[in-house]
């Protein structure tokens, strides 16, 4: 199957090369900021369809005004400003779609600051292979940019066999990464045989696993909790250096690189757990949860966003296409923990500092995670359809667990639950 996947390596450019880098971030910046506002100043003066304009249109534009007005632009790739300005008619397009939609959160365009999440990207839309090589090429420990030269990886590049799509180059801290977005044709994985799995996110911990007979927990390193009292304090001395001078440029790279810091502990952590999951466990059933709305809370918005849910969610869609596993998501308002997995009895006094309760209809004492984690798992052993209950059962997993009848209180009636 034909899949889109994306290296990412840390560059290690020469002082010519981070100059030219930086101007190429600069270009780009400035490419998409013109746009911008050329659309807001369009859309004050004209009316009707005469408002509408798109990357195509501003392009030519902009390099007709190359020549008397913009001529440091020849200094880097034309690639660069046109792929700034095709970002920014995806923005505008994601701005009507949400419109459209009646969503509550619009997010208007915005000009792009000096110095804040640099980047830019080149696109290949060339079928010519003789231009893609031209433009983009790579060897065994570099990559070669148009108008920048061959720049140096910190790791070899020779895996990537693939037609390459887009490179996106970005700085971090006091670091340049190069990401490539490459074309593969993977096999088609085969069916995982292992278990059958619940997942329960939490906070105190990360996720606690239900295969039906054992309980496993998963703790995360928490990278943001553990060094909360640094940041604070290198947030501190920023905001005592002067505006413009270099003591502050030095703080704020110091604060950047921590942040970096953080970010990288906590991605290869949800990394890591989500390979092993894809590719040891036949069947991941997951809460979809509404993890944008749950940050809103702001007495738990610091250890959720710690934990990284979305994140870890988003990875195990691809891996489990990619390994052969299958991951289903039980509906939003499942009460999992809530419901007693022994009896079926809903507790709907249940409140979320309720760590432990004792089920009022059957007596079990019930530990919250555990008891959700069993839940999800039933629910999904529950949504899986008859195709792949008997895929699952002909390479040998269990699907049939022990089955107890229990009486539902509320409707009255017998239903089989599963434990």
């Amino acid at each position: 199957m034909l899949v889109n996947q994306s290296f990412k390596y840390e560059l290690k450019p020469n002082n010519k090369q981070i100059g030219l880098l930086f101007k190429c971030c600069g270009v780009a910046r400035f490419a998409y900021n013109w746009g911008l506002a050329q659309r807001k100043e369009i859309y004050k003066i004209k009316k009707g369809k005469e408002r509408l304009t798109n990357a195509t249109k501003q392009f030519r534009e902009l390099n007709a005004l190359k020549k008397t007005m913009f001529p440091w632009m020849y200094e880097v790739s034309k690639y660069v400003p046109q792929s700034a300005l095709k970002d920014l008619d995806q923005a505008y397009s994601n701005l009507y779609r949400r419109v459209r939609n009646h969503e509550r959160k619009i997010g208007k365009p915005k000009f792009k600051k000096k110095g804040l999440h640099d980047s830019f990207r080149i696109v290949n839309n060339s079928t010519n292979q003789k231009q893609v090589i031209k433009d983009i090429r790579i060897e065994n420990d570099s990559i070669r940019i148009s108008k920048i030269g061959f720049i140096r990886t910190k790791e070899s590049v020779s895996k990537l066999k693939g037609r390459i799509l887009n490179v996106t180059i970005s700085r971090e801290a006091d670091k340049w990464f190069c990401s490539l977005c490459v074309e593969l044709d993977r096999p088609s994985p085969q069916q995982v045989r292992g278990e059958i799995i619940g997942i329960d996110l939490g906070i105190n911990c990360f996720a606690t696993i239900s295969s039906g007979n054992k309980i496993v927990t998963i703790y995360s390193p928490k990278p943001l909790r553990k060094r909360i009292k640094k940041l604070k304090h290198l947030h501190r001395r920023l905001n005592n250096k002067h505006e413009g001078s270099s003591n502050r440029k030095k703080a704020q790279l110091r604060l950047a690189i921590l942040y970096k810091r953080i970010k990288n502990i906590r991605k290869d952590f949800i990394s890591k757990e989500t390979s092993e999951l894809a590719k040891t466990k036949s069947v991941i059933v997951i809460e979809d949860l509404n993890v944008s709305g749950m940050l809103k809370n702001h007495r738990l918005a610091r250890s959720i966003g710690d934990e990284g849910w979305g994140e870890f969610r988003r990875m195990l869609e691809y891996k489990t296409q990619w390994y052969g596993s299958k991951l289903i998501k039980i509906p939003r308002f499942e009460p999992s923990s809530k419901r007693c997995n022994h009896c079926g009895e809903i507790n709907h006094d249940l409140k979320l500092s309720d760590r432990i309760w004792v089920c009022l209809n059957c007596g079990i004492v019930n530990e919250r995670d555990p008891n959700a984690a069993h839940n999800i798992r039933d629910k999904g052993i529950e949504l899986l359809d008859t195709d792949s209950l008997s895929e699952l059962q002909a390479c040998g997993v269990d699907v049939r667990p022990s089955q107890r009848m229990a009486v539902d209180n509320e409707a009255g009636i017998k239903r089989i639950l599963y434990k």
